[in-house]
């Protein structure tokens, strides 16, 4: 598959200024070069949920400025569905949605529909597909009672929804998300993770995400960045980045011969939890600092015919 994004030895540095005397500051100002992103480079494809993920302060929002085209990078290369972002293409901003959780998009003193129609008319919606995608987007986040309230009127939770339907209202191919869930209640929080995930799997939207809520990670996306002091450190599936960082180790136990549930859960429950089981295996989640003690327990059991240890 196409990458819609492509990234290349990326780097994004600003001045600051060095801390001196008063008349040093004023006639001789020094500065210092400080990077906050060094050299990365990955590629996205169409239809992917992606996470970056980082402390405060690791490059992460700087990243999703350039790739939006809002910064311009020091050095390296960005593609954004084939466009250079910091040149604005209009095909390229016609196909893409921006969401902060700090920043509005929309104007205050209008309501959300008003907003909505101001952008139909620069995106050129088609009128049947608005007010469908609208009933359709409200009614999900249930905020369809709320759309014609003046903006500033609404809870922050109202206005991230309206936020949502804002951004992918023109059916962008890529959707970019800082903090999306940022001072959410947990009904709102809930409600916008279904809604992009719907968006992703159903509409094949990409989506890039920021966030420090681990439940938008591990309910949104699929695949985890990880930015470091402006390095990238883990490009990987969510899933093995769980198993790299677990405590537990998951034992899948084959039997030559159907087993008797009620009897192989008691066996087990002396060392782990059984989390899958079928007619002639199971699998067992344990703690990795017991997994010597539970592997001895599997091999002494009566007809077991193979282990798998995964994790």
């Amino acid at each position: 598959m196409k990458p819609v994004i492509k990234v290349k030895n990326l780097r994004k540095s600003f001045p600051v200024p060095i801390r001196q005397s008063f008349l040093k500051r004023i006639f001789t100002p020094k500065f210092e070069e400080v990077v906050a992103v060094n050299n990365i480079s990955f590629c996205i494809e169409a239809g992917e949920s992606v996470a970056l993920l980082g402390p405060n302060g690791a490059g992460k929002t700087t990243t999703m400025k350039m790739l939006t085209g809002i910064l311009y990078p020091t050095s390296g290369e960005i593609a954004v569905l084939g466009y250079e972002p910091t040149k604005r293409n209009t095909e390229m901003l016609r196909n893409i949605g921006f969401v902060m959780g700090n920043k509005s998009t929309l104007s205050m003193d209008l309501s959300p529909m008003q907003n909505y129609e101001i952008n139909k008319v620069i995106y050129n919606v088609d009128t049947v597909n608005f007010y469908n995608t609208i009933r359709e987007l409200s009614e999900i986040l249930e905020v369809d009672g709320h759309l014609n309230k003046q903006t500033r009127k609404l809870s922050l939770g109202q206005r991230m929804k309206a936020e949502m339907i804002n951004s992918i209202l023109h059916r962008p191919k890529i959707l970019f998300l800082d903090e999306p869930t940022i001072g959410l209640d947990i009904s709102s929080q809930n409600n916008i993770r279904t809604f992009l995930r719907k968006v992703n799997k159903e509409v094949g939207t990409t989506i890039i995400l920021t966030s420090h809520n681990m439940e938008d990670i591990e309910q949104v996306s699929d695949r985890v960045i990880i930015i470091n002091q402006g390095q990238l450190v883990y490009d990987h599936s969510l899933e093995m980045l769980k198993r790299t960082f677990s405590t537990k180790k998951y034992i899948k136990v084959i039997f030559s011969g159907k087993i008797n549930a009620t009897e192989i859960t008691k066996k087990f429950a002396t060392f782990g939890a059984i989390v899958e089981k079928r007619h002639d295996a199971v699998v067992v989640e344990i703690d990795k600092m017991n997994q010597s003690n539970a592997i001895s327990a599997i091999i002494n059991m009566e007809n077991v015919q193979d282990i798998d240890i995964e994790g």
